[in-house]
């Protein structure tokens, strides 16, 4: 059985997928009602599902009227994916961020299911157990190395 956090993480994905413009507008008070939880349970589910590094742009206003706004951040042409990556991942990267953008790419289906899992297994600190600073250039390097190949089929 799905989780809470799931549950309300693909409604907003439903809802933004239906959206012409892609963005999606919220008030949490409405979602914890929807939900049956507490409006803290919504922030939650946006700042660790609906970052962006996982291709979102989120905007808050609190208070009387207050909303969230989701955008989804589109990547639109390979070459931009190529920058955006060069940009993101650099001469290090942490296993948050990578696991980011791979969701990215996976999400905007550069990369399909399977790419994804395994790009993950790839750069998690499980498997490069190195000491920092060492272990996030590796991963860098893997990470580039390996969406480079990737993208250029």
């Amino acid at each position: 059985m799905r989780n809470i956090s799931d549950l309300i993480e693909q409604y907003l994905k439903q809802i933004l997928h239906n959206s012409s413009e892609g963005i999606v507008e919220i008030q949490r008070s409405e979602l914890a009602e929807k939900f049956s939880c507490v409006p803290s349970q919504i922030n939650y589910v946006i700042s660790t599902r609906f970052t962006l590094e996982k291709g979102y742009f989120v905007e808050s206003k609190r208070g009387g009227g207050g909303y969230i706004r989701i955008q989804r951040v589109d990547l639109p042409s390979l070459e931009a994916v190529q920058r955006h990556i060069q940009q993101t991942v650099g001469e290090q990267i942490d296993q948050t961020t990578a696991e980011g953008l791979i969701y990215q790419l996976e999400e905007s289906r550069f990369l399909t299911q399977r790419e994804a899992y395994l790009l993950r297994a790839a750069v998690s600190r499980d498997v490069l157990q190195l000491k920092l600073p060492l272990r996030d250039e590796i991963r860098a390097k893997l990470l580039k190395a390996m969406l480079v190949a990737l993208l250029a089929r």
